[in-house]
């Protein structure tokens, strides 16, 4: 029975030296995860602001839409001219 205090021992203390390496890869890593997140940050600014101008894109693509059927209806509706009759050349004295 004096194996089984022993194992638990290494075994903890295998346990604790993890978690000392994995705080110390933390630590390590805090300026690399400090540079990830602000530009997530910054990534989440620039898509809200495309967002927003994709949906101004859609309106104006509704009112140009608008604005080509109500020049398709003026065109169908206008009466034919005849063509423009060019000025007779005048004499130079």
């Amino acid at each position: 029975m004096t194996d089984k205090p022993k194992t638990e021992k290494d075994l903890l203390a295998k346990l604790a030296d993890a978690g000392e390496d994995a705080l110390t890869r933390l630590s390590e890593a805090a300026p690399v995860m400090e540079r990830l997140v602000v530009f997530a940050k910054s990534t989440r600014k620039q898509l809200d602001e495309l967002t927003r101008r994709v949906q101004g894109l859609t309106a104006l693509e509704g009112r140009v839409a608008k604005l080509e059927k109500q020049v398709a209806t003026l065109t169908k509706n206008a009466p034919k001219r005849a063509p423009a009759r060019k000025a007779p050349p005048t004499a130079a004295p």
